[in-house]
């Protein structure tokens, strides 16, 4: 039901007081609130719409909309508008960016997410996985939550609903990866007798459109000038260029390099061998001169003396191995600047260089399946878009002009 805009905002410092905010962010909102009602009598209405709400940023706010850049001060006013109007929707915060860790407060949700872990852990879910499915659980108890909705017995399948509404803006990837989140919630659900109904089978499920978009590649050309750069005389460039030639040579994802220990090395067959991460499937692959001597340089004269099997460690105290969410971004980003490659023109983090390796041995005529198998694909189907990356053989599919004509 649409609220007249005084109780709307009544309701919303009430919302916001439940959630933690800090006495003097409920004064920045409060001082705007107050102009916008005054904005709102002026115009003689009652109600809050966009339209009010978009000249209320432009005329009291000044706020130029339709410019370019915002400012800071912009932003968090803008931040005002647009939270009152999803606010108006969804009756609940949509928070895009989560400053706490800790979002839920109701005993039950806490306990239910709990079991959740554990949940994931004997389905031998991935960590990486575990940690987005749990997130994902997260987000959707805390909306819940704001919906005073207590116990996971209440929840149905409009609240669902109304949840994933609250997810329009973000894009086509995102939303699918919120949604495989959720979907395994509700499974865990029902699978463990918290909630009988399946709500899981009810939740629509979003295909991925694995291939719609062609994958971020390397030019050889690219991968020599960045190659370049690294500094292989101090022990943090031995390390780098080590960890970037398993990825763009051997395709391995982030999460394996990370994992990698000295028994996981076979320098006698030059050959390595590993349990992925993800699929917890064993793969073994032949190890080439180039990626074995820049290991065993890193080994010999850069790696820090410490007390692990894990081969490639941080190189600030303490010595510790990567951390489960450092995906290594800033290890190419850093070199792409030194070597003046433009870091916005694709994606461009450590899973290119997988996608780079795939498409070099596709090149050379390796076929699809051993690709398939190096890569440690679990469905054969998976290594199919890296087809688009080879142009030329693309060409040869192409049908001359006067023959399609014809």
């Amino acid at each position: 039901m649409n609220q007249p805009l005084p109780e709307l905002l009544n309701s919303l410092e009430s919302e916001l007081l439940r959630l933690g905010y800090t006495e003097g962010t409920m004064t920045f909102y409060r001082n705007r609130w107050k102009k916008l009602l005054d904005f709102a009598k002026k115009r003689d209405e009652k109600y809050f719409t966009e339209d009010l709400g978009m000249a209320f940023a432009e005329e009291i706010l000044n706020i130029p909309l339709t410019s370019g850049k915002l400012t800071q001060r912009e932003t968090q006013d803008l931040r005002v508008v647009r939270m009152i109007g999803d606010f108006a929707l969804h009756h609940s915060i949509l928070r895009r960016y989560y400053k706490h860790k800790e979002l839920l407060h109701t005993p039950e949700f806490l306990s239910c997410r709990d079991r959740f872990a554990d949940y994931c852990e004997q389905k031998m879910y991935s960590n990486v996985t575990t940690e987005h499915y749990l997130k994902q659980a997260s987000y959707l108890l805390d909306y819940l939550e704001s919906q005073n909705i207590t116990t996971c017995t209440d929840i149905t399948i409009q609240n669902i609903h109304a949840y994933l509404n609250t997810l329009g803006g973000y894009t086509y990837k995102t939303i699918e990866q919120r949604v495989c989140g959720i979907r395994a919630f509700l499974r865990f659900l029902n699978e463990s007798g918290i909630y009988t109904n399946n709500l899981a089978e009810q939740t629509p499920m979003m295909q991925a459109r694995k291939h719609t978009r062609i994958p971020s590649v390397w030019t050889e050309a690219e991968l020599k000038q960045l190659l370049s750069v690294i500094d292989r005389g101090n022990p943090k460039g031995k390390r780098d260029y080590a960890i970037i030639l398993l990825a763009c040579f051997l395709g391995l994802r982030v999460s394996d390099i990370k994992k990698l220990t000295f028994s996981c090395f076979d320098w006698r067959e030059k050959r390595l061998t590993l349990v992925q991460s993800k699929t917890h499937q064993p793969v073994v692959l032949p190890l080439p001169d180039e990626v074995g001597w820049a290991v065993i340089d890193y080994l010999k004269n850069g790696r820090p003396a410490v007390d692990t099997d894990i081969v490639f460690v941080r190189h600030i105290a303490p010595f510790l191995p990567f951390s489960e969410a450092d995906h290594l971004y800033q290890l190419i980003r850093d070199y792409m600047r030194l070597a003046h490659l433009p870091t916005l023109k694709k994606h461009r983090g450590m899973h290119s260089l997988r996608h780079t390796a795939a498409s070099r041995m596709l090149e050379s005529g390796v076929p699809l399946e051993t690709i398939s198998q190096i890569l440690g694909h679990e469905d054969p189907d998976s290594t199919d878009v890296y087809l688009k990356t080879d142009v030329e053989r693309l060409r040869e599919c192409c049908e001359e002009l006067e023959e399609v004509c014809r």
